[in-house]
């Protein structure tokens, strides 16, 4: 059955644009001119994503997003003209998926949402693995997506977005291992990232205000001029 995708945005050329090349690719597409048309439609009918531009006369994307996030975790691309850090920290402290500035490819909006399907189905093969993974004082639940930090018998879980808990996924199954930024958007974004590779630092950022706020002893070393990793170790160095 093809995959339904509510696009949001007030430029009707934009809208028109990612709906003809998602449709060659045999998605179906509802088009949505504002935040409020498109909450209506998706309270009717869920959609399996949304593409949603931030800067909208009456509820912004963000907004739009936010309410979405209190009702489901259908997966979310948020583009925008304004290609600045707080507006793409925001969009995945809200749960985007991904955040794509304007101007963009067609081509390269089309691989973006493949790749966040191919993620999403790679997500479900979770639910079949039944081990716990752990490093220092952290442990991770993949059938059930969960992240707790154990202090003796006091187990506490860590409220995190999808994407958040797949980079720590992915890191602790890989501990010890340093990625770049590239090979991380590739195994965890499943895309090679044309432009820059800010988003991982700014979901890294995201990820350790929760670990400190959760005063956990798991961290996410950075490996200066190079990437990420994890390790048992208690050395790490922070940026």
């Amino acid at each position: 059955m093809p995959k339904t995708i509510y696009v949001v945005d007030d430029e009707k050329n934009i809208r028109q644009i990612i709906r003809s090349y998602l449709e060659k690719e045999g998605y179906v597409v509802a088009e949505f001119e504002n935040g409020e048309d498109a909450l209506a439609g998706f309270n009717a009918a869920t959609p399996d994503m949304l593409i949603i531009d931030i800067m909208m006369p009456g509820m912004s994307g963000f907004e739009l997003c936010n309410e979405i996030r209190k009702k489901a975790n259908v997966p979310i691309i948020i583009v925008s003209a304004r290609d600045e850090e707080l507006d793409r920290i925001l969009g995945i402290e809200m749960g985007a998926d991904d955040y794509i500035p304007k101007p963009f490819s067609p081509r390269e909006m089309v691989a973006r949402v493949k790749a966040v399907f191919r993620r999403i189905d790679g997500m479900q093969g979770d639910k079949g693995n039944t081990a716990i993974y752990s490093c220092r004082d952290i442990k991770i639940f993949p059938t059930e997506r969960r992240v707790v930090k154990v202090a003796g018998d006091i187990e506490t879980e860590l409220t995190l977005t999808a994407m958040e808990y797949d980079f720590i996924f992915f890191m602790v199954s890989n501990k010890n291992r340093v990625f770049t930024r590239s090979q991380l958007l590739t195994n965890i974004w499943d895309y090679q990232y044309i432009g820059d590779t800010r988003a991982v630092d700014d979901l890294v950022k995201r990820i350790r205000k929760k670990l400190d706020a959760a005063a956990t002893d798991f961290c996410i070393e950075t490996v200066w001029g190079y990437g990420y990793k994890v390790t048992d170790g208690t050395e790490a160095q922070k940026e």
